[in-house]
């Protein structure tokens, strides 16, 4: 399909006036039509993306800086560990519970609207847990931040492949990717001027969120609109995209068991907790690092090859831990590979989700997207978990290994089904 504003190269005779302006009118009309976003020029094909990026960095910052919170604060209460994962796995819950619901509130309220009173009912929660206390509210609250804090995370990915154009999806979605990455770094450093006890981080971290807000003022209108099929449905488009779903699930799978069990893995390979830490750095480094280059890929090549080589590597990668020595800096360097190339499976599915699917079964498709990553986490930590108690350390790397691995041959088959 030609671009808006494309201009044929081959002769042809010279147009009176009225085939003329017949002509610049009809481009005029698929300019407006192609994405109903105010766009100025080809020159500038990331302008309508620059208010939801901005918005994406804010909200990764604040996820950066509340993430720690609540756990911290239960643990100098004395709380149980074990209370500790109750609480903190109600945020995904609550998340996995709203989401189906989101293309349907977009749809009616619009991308705008929808994200700024998520935001502000954020920020209002993370008011209430300065000045509260006790297991059971905390919970309620974490309940309820789930519900509302997946809305700008959901919404932001189906505005970008609503209004990014086909072959510059894949760097657009890397730029998202790198930009939430960016911002959960930084929230950490927020916290070590703000204080990680107290009511002024959960303050903090209220007033980021209502940051979110910002940038996103002036595309209150120009924001993409979302018109629903009614015949459409989330079991549809599940089974319409089982390669991109399978993508998710492996991907939040995948980080959620290094972001819990890597530290663990380290102390048990007989290197200090802080080390440990150091390999969660480094993980996180390889996720800014390599999207932009796995999203150049992906907009060169064909995708389903690209997410199938990024999981295969990757569960080379997981798989090579074990037989590298914990003490040298080589290990460092296989995770920054584990990182930014395992992220890149998420980056490569959102991409193949906007190349199959349009209009209103984009919004739906990139919220079964989302259910997917999170129920893995949620599944994943366990699993994980219970490999170790039998097998020890190697238990998380077979877990994380055969999950990647699984979808890249899930990718692999799709490839030699449609040729």
């Amino acid at each position: 399909m030609p671009r808006c504003g494309a201009v044929s190269r081959k002769p042809r005779p010279r147009p009176n006036v009225r085939s003329r302006n017949r002509h610049r009118s009809v481009r005029k009309v698929i300019c407006v039509s192609r994405s109903n976003v105010a766009t100025t020029s080809a020159a500038s094909p990331w302008r309508p993306l620059l208010p939801i990026y901005l918005a994406c960095l804010a909200f990764g910052i604040q996820v950066g800086t509340s993430m720690p919170l609540v756990p911290l604060a239960l643990d100098q209460q004395g709380v149980d560990k074990w209370v500790i994962g109750v609480v903190g796995a109600a945020w995904g819950v609550g998340m996995i519970a709203t989401t189906p619901f989101v293309p349907s509130l977009v749809a009616r309220l619009g991308a705008v609207p929808l994200i700024c009173g998520s935001a502000v009912i954020s920020a209002t929660l993370s008011v209430a847990f300065a000045f509260t206390e006790g297991v059971p509210l905390w919970f309620t609250l974490t309940l309820l931040q789930g519900v509302v804090g997946g809305v700008p995370w959901v919404v932001s990915e189906i505005w970008i492949n609503l209004v990014v154009d086909e072959k510059r999806r894949g760097r657009a979605m890397a730029v998202y990717a790198t930009l939430i990455a960016v911002g959960m770094a930084l929230g950490p450093l927020i916290l070590q001027f703000v204080g990680l006890y107290g009511p002024r981080p959960f303050l903090v971290a209220a007033g980021i969120m209502l940051v979110v807000i910002l940038p996103l003022l002036p595309a209150w209108k120009s924001a993409p609109p979302v018109h629903l099929d009614e015949n459409s449905g989330m079991w549809r488009v599940i089974r319409a995209a089982p390669v991109a779903m399978l993508a998710a699930f492996a991907c939040g799978l995948g980080e959620q068991v290094a972001f819990s069990f890597l530290p663990i893995f380290a102390v048990e390979a007989n290197v200090s907790a802080e080390t440990g830490a150091l390999w969660l750095s480094a993980f996180v480094i390889g996720n800014i690092a390599l999207q932009w280059p796995i999203g150049w890929a992906a907009d060169e090549l064909d995708r389903r090859s690209v997410l199938a080589a990024c999981a295969l590597a990757s569960a080379v990668l997981v798989a090579s831990i074990g037989f590298i020595d914990p003490q040298s800096y080589g290990i460092l360097g296989v995770l920054v590979l584990w990182g930014g190339i395992s992220f890149g499976i998420y980056t490569v599915g959102l991409a193949l989700l906007g190349q199959h699917f349009s209009g209103g079964d984009i919004a739906r498709a990139n919220a079964a997207f989302t259910i997917m990553y999170t129920v893995a986490g949620l599944v994943g930590r366990p699993i994980a978990g219970g490999a170790m108690d039998v097998m020890g350390r190697s238990g998380m790397t077979f877990t994380v290994m055969f999950f990647y691995a699984l979808a890249g041959v899930a990718a692999l088959l799709a490839m030699r089904r449609r040729g």
